[in-house]
């Protein structure tokens, strides 16, 4: 009887593989017969982001891919789309795939522990960027973020400034599960708590609504602060989608010229708006730094060089001013 030949599932073959030979990868292909060789991979960075929907985290992913790739390694880089369940997968992945290093944005610090200390164990160093996980029981190379709390209290001097020697009630556009965001708010109230403690006018925050980190869901939040509160004279939003659909609801309710803005990020369609006086100002933050970092602290530890349990990366309190000026914009 004929033996029938061997055939292995290709999904299997290329688990097989592992990460170090990843077919996603950024850097040079192998040219055509006769060129010279593509030099090997070095591994590949594994990275699975909040969301790639919002262009800050895809200007992160998009550094790290092209940093990478100028000195010899690959990258994956995936979008959780805010799905704690989902980036736990992408992690349990680039474990299985052995990846060089893995980066997370998490999407929920408390809930990524397990997968993080799966990755611990099988000896993968693990970094995040943007949102930092603060938890007992993992161990992380470093972390790479914004100084969150810091661009927070810019957020809040911005607040001030805007409403001036009359106060007035203000609402927190949140995103709670971001400990980026937990930040945000905090250095925020202590600003605003800071300025209510020397007697003056009162700047009352009157709620905290979750806007989503989003623009239809900052939209809903803001549209339902304007609702409960008529008198609303200012609203911080965590980032700019959220800032955008804030201003979006304004624009509904004919309210424009009553309530100010404060955001959060930089993102070019925020510092449109700030131009056009639709956001007040933003505490701006520096993706593209973030990716270099993230790429220079792996190298150096495969070096075995000591590498920084922390990184944190300044904000820039962005006006309109600085926007009329900003060769970026159109």
């Amino acid at each position: 009887m004929n033996a029938r030949p061997l055939t292995i599932p290709l999904f299997l073959l290329l688990l097989a593989l592992g990460c170090n030979r990843s077919q996603e990868t950024s850097g040079t292909p192998g040219g055509p017969s006769g060129a010279t060789p593509a030099k090997p991979s070095k591994g590949t960075i594994g990275v699975t982001l909040l969301t790639l929907q919002n262009p800050f985290f895809k200007v992160i992913g998009d550094t790290i891919t092209t940093e990478a790739a100028k000195l010899g390694y690959d990258t994956i880089v995936l979008s959780a789309d805010t799905d704690v369940a989902r980036q736990a997968n992408h992690v349990k992945d680039f474990v299985v795939r052995r990846c060089a290093a893995i980066v997370l944005s998490p999407c929920e610090s408390r809930s990524i522990v397990p997968v993080i200390q799966e990755a611990n164990a099988a000896g993968i160093p693990v970094l995040t960027v943007d949102i930092p996980c603060n938890e007992p029981g993992v161990k992380l190379l470093t972390q790479v973020a914004t100084d969150n709390f810091g661009g927070g209290k810019e957020a809040g001097q911005a607040m001030l400034e805007a409403l001036g020697s009359a106060g007035g009630k203000v609402a927190i556009l949140h995103f709670k599960q971001a400990e980026s965001c937990r930040l945000r708010v905090k250095g925020f109230r202590d600003v605003i708590d800071a300025h209510n403690a020397k007697g003056v006018p009162r700047i009352d925050i009157v709620m905290e609504l979750d806007g989503g980190g989003a623009k239809d869901l900052g939209y809903k939040a803001a549209e339902d602060a304007l609702q409960a509160t008529p008198d609303l004279r200012g609203i911080f939003a965590i980032n700019d989608p959220s800032a955008l659909g804030a201003r979006a609801a304004l624009e509904k309710a004919n309210r424009t010229g009553q309530v100010t803005i404060i955001g959060f990020d930089g993102q070019p369609e925020g510092k449109q708006a700030i131009k056009a006086g639709k956001i007040h100002a933003d505490p701006i933050q520096f993706p593209d730094r973030m990716g270099v970092e993230i790429v220079r602290a792996i190298v150096k530890h495969s070096k075995g060089e000591d590498v920084p349990k922390e990184l944190l990366i300044p904000t820039s309190l962005y006006r309109k001013a600085d926007a009329e000026k900003d060769p970026s914009l159109k």
